[in-house]
């Protein structure tokens, strides 16, 4: 799909140089701004706290894993099938899919609100692009299955068990339609700033695989665990088809209720409600714009006419400018060129796990497993400090799209500063309690010390490209936000492949799986600088100055952390003592150093959060004035009565009378 050059501010927002001439405008606008950071504030809640439930369960899916199996030739087998449920999920769910669709939703839903194309946008769009996508999947998974037997041998050459790992890889393979529809819906959903659905498919993969496991791991082995990657790409998708549904049963997005309101005398309300969908002929709801939703004509204004802006007091102000914008432009269908730099770059990423995989198939048996477990548990900070970035996304494509360059930059800039930070605060926690983490999740059943010592060592090497992580992961989305082909990002993926897959075959010799996990953390970092380097016309436009000094602040903070929290945690580590304590101290000399020192070396985003913590102990009734009680008593005095006067006796109330 190809879309104009991104174009200065337009009407779609009033920007700050014309907000004078126009009564009200910057109130509004504030409004709108705070009214859009509250949504992504509890979207980005919302999302990070679903993904930590969904991590626990990854990481309960792998102590069950090396609970019942351990880390010998048959796990070994089948980490090598889940290569294909790993490949799905970077192409379909994650990266590669998400990169085009979202864009394209956002452009939709920009016409829709625009009112300029017949007919809905977003539905045209779903009707234009499932079908085929829906053939497109079921035929690569049909050819996952037929070369199962030639994949194999591929992926892992020195494999013991090859028979057991076809096995398992065409059972897995079923994952590709389901992984394909459910990137579908996620991407449909976020384009709409619908984010719960989409951050609780995890929660249902990984609960299909754990049930599968542990049903059936006693019949067929590690088999078992195959199937639960079916059964929970299944319920991935199911988890979001009833939200998409509504979304597009409802073309506002925002189904017409009217409330029926029943008052008591007791002090409460009780609503009742029921939905009417809008008829053809039935006035559109009208929504509380943001800074990023584009005008709708209103009547009287012909197609690719606005109305004009009016301020508090009627009086009309200038003309807004006619910059033409991404929205304007005919609906197109899903362009190959763009479909396939997306699929390319996500599968030259997702490409190293094959390079690990196949330099690891020659070491001794279990070092397969000890790259899988370390690399699962290194990466829940990325894919944390990531959540604000998905939650984003379509922001900054809505904003693209509208031609609003100049807020799709500040908000990329923020989100890579805010994610640096967060995945060298996880990095820290990695590097200084490692041990105590592995020990903590997996050493238990057929996982021995050994193990664990292993695959700590592992992950201190891995959580070193972590950065690098986080940084091609932020980038590459304004990349495509654009919502067109960009051959770049898939060379800078290209060439730091080729300096992993050099690395590893130098390194695997004299230092075994943590030279493996040398060269994945020296690759990235390549990929990463050449992102940032790259950034300009080929994408949102960011200050590489600024953004290389946001990313260059929290390392020394980090240093400092991670070997304050080494120190506390090796100094309580003994044999007789739970890895829980260590680990909880080391994690808070950890916290408690990167606090202290980040707002010191003025680390983006330190300051208010910091800010925001102090605010938050202050007392309840600085914050709530209402909350405060004052007491008033008052004492009667005794009155001079007349001569010859009596004193009158109280009467009793009804009260006393009572409780006697």
């Amino acid at each position: 799909m190809t879309t104009p050059p991104v174009h200065a501010p337009d009407e779609a927002a009033v920007p700050a140089a014309r907000s004078a001439d126009v009564p009200g405008a910057d109130a509004g606008a504030d409004a709108g701004e705070r009214s859009s950071r509250g949504l992504l504030a509890r979207a980005a809640l919302l999302t990070a706290v679903l993904s930590v439930a969904g991590s626990v369960l990854g990481l309960a899916r792998d102590q069950a894993l090396a609970r019942l199996f351990g880390a010998g030739r048959e796990t070994d087998a089948f980490l090598v099938a889940w290569t294909v449920p790993e490949f799905a999920a970077t192409l379909l769910i994650e990266d590669g899919l998400a990169f085009a669709l979202v864009p394209m939703f956002s452009l939709a839903l920009a016409r829709r609100a625009q009112g300029t194309v017949p007919g809905d946008p977003v539905r045209a769009l779903v009707a234009a692009t499932l079908p085929r996508l829906t053939l497109a999947f079921a035929a690569a998974g049909a050819l996952v299955v037929a070369a199962a037997p030639v994949l194999v041998p591929a992926l892992a050459p020195g494999l013991p068990d090859h028979a057991l790992a076809v096995d398992c890889t065409r059972l897995t393979a079923t994952c590709v339609v389901s992984f394909g529809l459910a990137g579908y819906c996620s991407a449909a959903l976020r384009a709409h700033r619908r984010f719960l659905a989409p951050a609780a498919i995890y929660c249902a993969y990984n609960t299909g695989i754990i049930t599968a496991m542990f049903v059936l791991g006693g019949r067929w082995r590690v088999r078992a665990a195959a199937v639960g990657v079916a059964v929970g790409g299944l319920l991935m998708v199911a988890a979001q088809l009833p939200s998409l549904a509504g979304q597009l049963r409802h073309p506002d997005g925002r189904p017409d209720r009217r409330r029926l309101r029943f008052r008591f005398p007791v002090g409460f309300r009780f609503r009742f409600g029921f939905r009417r969908d809008e008829g053809a002929g039935a006035a559109p709801r009208t929504s509380t714009a943001t800074a990023t939703d584009a005008p709708t004509p209103s009547a009287g204004t012909t197609a690719g006419t606005h109305a004009p802006h009016r301020g508090t007091a009627g009086q009309e102000a200038p003309a807004p400018r006619t910059t033409p914008r991404a929205a304007d432009t005919p609906a197109r269908p899903l362009a190959l060129a763009l479909l396939g730099t997306v699929l390319l770059f996500a599968l030259c990423r997702q490409s190293q796990v094959l390079i690990e995989r196949f330099l690891a198939s020659g070491l001794p048996s279990g070092a397969i497993s000890h790259l899988n477990y370390a690399q699962k548990v290194a990466q829940i900070p990325m894919t944390l400090s990531l959540m604000l970035c998905t939650v984003t996304f379509p922001v900054v494509a809505r904003a693209v799209a509208d031609g609003d360059t100049e807020r799709a930059r500040a908000r990329v800039e923020r989100d890579v500063a805010l994610a640096a930070g967060l995945v060298l605060l996880g990095t820290a926690t990695v590097v200084a309690c490692a041990p105590q983490m592995v020990q903590l999740l997996f050493q238990r059943g057929a996982f021995t010390a050994a193990d664990t010592a292993a695959t700590a060592g592992v992950m201190r090497v891995y959580a070193l490209g972590l950065l690098g992580q986080t940084v091609v992961g932020a980038l590459a989305r304004c990349y495509f936000s654009a919502g067109r082909a960009n051959w770049y990002p898939l060379g800078a993926m290209a060439v730091g492949i080729a300096a992993t897959a050099g690395a590893g075959a130098w390194a695997v010799g004299p230092w075994g799986v943590s030279g493996i996990a040398a060269a994945n953390a020296a690759g990235i970092t390549v990929t990463a600088a050449l992102l940032v380097a790259g950034t300009g016309p080929r994408s949102v436009p960011v200050r590489v100055r600024r953004v290389l000094g946001d990313l260059a602040r929290p390392v020394p903070v980090a240093v400092a952390a991670a070997v304050a929290g080494a120190l506390v945690a090796d100094r309580l580590a003994a044999p007789g003592v739970s890895p829980a304590v260590p680990l909880a101290a080391g994690a808070a000399a950890v916290v408690g150093v990167f606090a202290v020192l980040a707002p010191v070396l003025g680390v983006r985003g330190a300051v208010p959060a910091v800010e925001s913590v102090r605010r938050s102990l202050r007392p309840v009734t600085r914050r709530l004035p209402h909350g405060r009680i004052s007491l008033r008593i008052r004492f009667p005095l005794p009155r001079r009565l007349p001569p010859g006067a009596r004193p009158r006796r109280p009467r009793k109330s009804r009260g006393s009378r009572r409780s006697r």
